[in-house]
């Protein structure tokens, strides 16, 4: 249900945010360029080719689109994506263990993940709205620790940036969607989200979400050490 409750408003009547929605790839853990350059150093390709690859090849991207919404399992997407990489590198790449490597570049950047745990604190809801890549994507965390509730677009059939899958994330924490702000690396999930009326903040850094953040939600500066 949604919340009918009083909501803090900015000078001139906007409503502050008072829950988040946030990402998982690219924004608590490295940035996804980092962690798929790291992926090509392993299979011996340029540092941005299989990034590249997954972005322009339209077999990649097509498995890419079915895998997330859980149409394509792990072995399904790797035979896609190695097949891709082998056709534009000329060498062929092993498929299996594709998703468990890339998954092994995914460090978490632990500043945006003590802020979660700092909004939680605060008793500000939490969403994780993801697109799911591999079924041990969330292996590095606790997601009933760190989220109030989880919308993985491979478990509920959608993904970002349909405006679907921000409205489950809304009802999951009963906000309605002009009260949440969405923690998002693309700039396309956020326009998504904002045809809810759900606010955005592009991820480019910790430092500089971290303040975004506590600004719109109006916690203390100083809340995390």
């Amino acid at each position: 249900m949604i919340s009918s409750s009083p909501q803090v408003t900015d000078v001139g009547g906007a409503p502050r945010p008072s829950a988040v929605l946030i990402d998982f790839g690219g924004v608590l853990t490295v940035p996804l360029r980092q962690a798929f350059g790291a992926l090509g150093e392993d299979l011996g390709v340029d540092a941005d080719e299989a990034l590249r690859v997954l972005a322009t090849h339209e077999g990649a991207r097509s498995a890419l689109g079915e895998h997330e919404v859980g149409r394509l399992d792990d072995e399904g997407f790797e035979d896609a994506f190695a097949a891709a990489l082998s056709e534009v590198g000329g060498r062929r790449v092993e498929p299996r263990g594709l998703l468990p490597r890339l998954g092994a570049h995914m460090e978490l950047d632990e500043p945006m993940v003590d802020l979660v745990r700092e909004l939680r604190t605060a008793g500000v809801p939490v969403a994780l709205v993801s697109n799911s890549l591999g079924r041990d994507s969330y292996a590095r965390i606790d997601l009933d620790e760190l989220f109030d509730i989880a919308v993985i677009s491979g478990q509920v059939g959608i993904r970002k940036p349909s405006r679907r899958i921000y409205a489950l994330a809304c009802e999951g924490l009963g906000v309605e969607p002009e009260h949440c702000v969405l923690v998002d690396d693309l700039e396309h999930n956020l326009v998504g989200a904002a045809r809810l009326g759900i606010e955005g903040i592009l991820h480019r850094s910790a430092g500089e979400t971290i303040a975004r953040v506590r600004e719109r939600l109006a916690l203390p500066a100083s809340a995390t050490p």
